[in-house]
């Protein structure tokens, strides 16, 4: 693997921050397991070796052994020989249009490939749908400017160009996009609304997972507001003000009502026959990048969700 400047211009960025029960550990075995764990830690020592992984600002050995506080920058190149085919996975299209395409995601969909897993995901059904996407995001990701949970339904825009995707991205950014959920989670919750102002951070002791956490962490903001109440569950309508990995998941865990079905956050707590978390991404509202004009649109609850709230209505 050569560095170029190129390829460090376009690499994916990954900043860490070591924590005292890291302290000694080797920085392949670090890496491989704080960044993702499609990537396995041969991949991370050659991306050691090529001089994408640094610490402090300076290129280390894949045997260096990290330090409390060590501040390790890691950039993700894209795959040179990434070859993301179409493929004709139906899709359920809710408004397209020359710049933005929007569809309703059903559980159990990965939402863009990853290294070794390049087919059967949102992006290939894209491909095969649209046939031209932005490039912004590279090769694995072209057209996605947010994600959702593989386990998570709902609505999700691609942008079909650079501007469309400059623009909706800069939305996110702003936090102006409307992003509503709605989730059953375990437990009634007593506040009939609120907001839920709490930092998210890496778990120190399962970096797969995330937690609040004041360490390393990244300011994250989620409204809720309760529209049905039962016996030992409640169902909630969630707005994102913003938008981190497993925000609402997290939140709601940490207020001590985590979402029925979440194997990765509740899973002490039955799920209700549900695959997957009971969280469905049921409003998405964004300005168009081309037109400006504020568009809005609605997706309902997919059927497995709707028959465990017909079920625990009748009890």
């Amino acid at each position: 693997m050569n560095r170029t400047d190129l390829e460090l211009e376009t690499a994916e960025l990954v900043e860490l921050f070591v924590e005292q029960n890291q302290s000694g550990e080797r920085i392949d075995k670090y890496v491989a397991e704080s960044v993702d764990d499609s990537f396995s830690r041969s991949q991370v020592q050659l991306w050691i070796k090529g001089g994408y992984v640094t610490v402090g600002g300076s290129p280390v050995k894949p045997n260096y052994k990290v330090q409390n506080g060590d501040e390790v920058v890691v950039r993700i190149p894209e795959p040179a020989d990434a070859a993301i085919e179409p493929e004709a996975i139906p899709l359920e299209v809710v408004y397209e249009d020359s710049d933005v395409i929007v569809v309703n995601k059903p559980r159990g969909l990965v939402v863009h490939p990853a290294p070794g897993h390049y087919s059967g995901t949102l992006v290939n059904a894209l491909l095969h749908h649209c046939k031209d996407l932005s490039g912004i995001n590279g090769e694995l990701r072209p057209g996605i400017v947010h994600r959702i949970d593989k386990d998570t339904s709902g609505l999700i825009m691609a942008a079909k160009n650079d501007l469309a995707h400059n623009g909706l991205a800069a939305q996110l950014k702003e936090h102006t996009v409307t992003r509503k959920y709605l989730a059953l989670a375990h437990g009634k919750v007593s506040h009939d609304h609120g907001t839920i102002d709490a930092p998210i951070g890496r778990d120190s002791q399962d970096r797969k997972l995330f937690t609040v956490t004041d360490k390393n962490s990244k300011h994250a903001v989620t409204h809720f507001l309760v529209t049905e109440r039962f016996d030992k569950y409640t169902l909630l309508e969630l707005k994102l003000e913003t938008g981190r990995t497993h925000q609402i998941r997290v939140h709601m865990k940490f207020i001590g009502h985590p979402l029925v079905g979440d194997t990765f956050y509740s899973k002490s707590k039955g799920s209700l026959g549900m695959e997957g978390q009971a969280l469905h991404a049921a409003t998405l509202g964004f300005v168009h990048p081309r037109s400006g004009e504020y568009l809005e649109f609605e997706a309902p609850l997919p059927d497995d969700m709707q028959l465990m709230l017909t079920r625990l209505r009748k009890v």
